[in-house]
């Protein structure tokens, strides 16, 4: 019998079905994943041993559904699982700016229980950023099984659904402003004469190494940069022509940008 379905498995969908399976929160036996697109459907298959069709409503009908549509075609799927979903079902929603309220009058069912995530990426590798909120209908046994499960992916956090459009747009966005710092970095690399290949495995350990730092010291990220930068050093040069290029700006305009386009997904 499935007891996980999964509607939608692309990067997101997979990343969180690849922990929940490598966790055992379910088995592969227990999972039916259905997508419309017949190539990834087939990977699922090949990848992760599990069960997978192009037919929403049988996956809709198993006792817990994750929801990794995009925005765009949640309308859709709304309109084929609305009466197949049972009252009971716990609906996991990975569906960006999609609110709560939204997702209720889209399965037509006031009281049904819901918990709406944002990961991000790095969850692929389990080291992702996981915020959820809670349905008022979710009960303690489902939401403390969830948090468990969403902690197999990286740092899982409880939030209000306030502060998700802030969460899209950190966390859930900011890995690829992360990324092109990083291939910033590597291409400084090569400019100053390292092979490409040493210089972006050089950029993104210094993003792994220094995000772990602050993790685990607990440090405002002010200090950790100060235990870098000694007076007349290579360092504080750097850190002037940043700031002389807005540096700091740049990144508050961009997570701003991403919480603007949270917002005007469900306004």
């Amino acid at each position: 019998m499935y007891k996980l379905g999964i509607i939608g498995c692309g990067n997101m969908g997979g990343a969180m079905l690849k922990q929940i399976l490598t966790a055992g929160f379910f088995s592969p036996e227990e999972v039916l994943v259905a997508d419309k697109n017949e190539k990834l459907r087939e990977e699922v298959r090949q990848r992760f041993n599990v069960q997978a069709t192009e037919d929403n409503q049988k996956a809709a009908g198993c006792p817990w559904l994750l929801l990794a549509v995009k925005p765009q075609f949640i309308a859709d799927v709304g309109g084929e699982i609305a009466n197949i979903v049972s009252p009971e079902c716990v609906i996991l929603s990975i569906v960006a700016g999609y609110e709560m309220r939204m997702l209720h009058n889209l399965l037509k069912n006031e009281k049904a229980h819901i918990i709406r995530i944002m990961p991000n990426t790095p969850a692929m590798v389990g080291e992702g950023v996981l915020a959820a909120c809670r349905g008022k209908y979710v009960t303690d046994d489902e939401w403390n099984f969830a948090l468990k499960m969403l902690s197999s992916m990286g740092i899982a956090e409880a939030v209000t659904e306030q502060q998700m459009d802030a969460v899209t747009g950190l966390s859930g966005s900011s890995p690829a402003f992360a990324f092109l710092f990083m291939e910033a970095l590597a291409d400084a690399g090569v400019r100053a004469g390292l092979p490409r290949a040493l210089a972006q495995k050089f950029a993104a350990q210094v993003l792994v190494g220094s995000g772990k730092l602050a993790l685990e010291t607990g440090m405002h990220p002010g200090q950790l940069k100060d235990m870098v930068t000694s007076p007349a050093g290579t360092t504080i040069e750097g850190v002037a022509a940043l700031e002389k290029n807005a540096f700091r700006y740049a990144v508050i305009e961009a997570v701003n940008a991403a919480v603007e386009k949270s917002k005007s997904l469900h306004t």
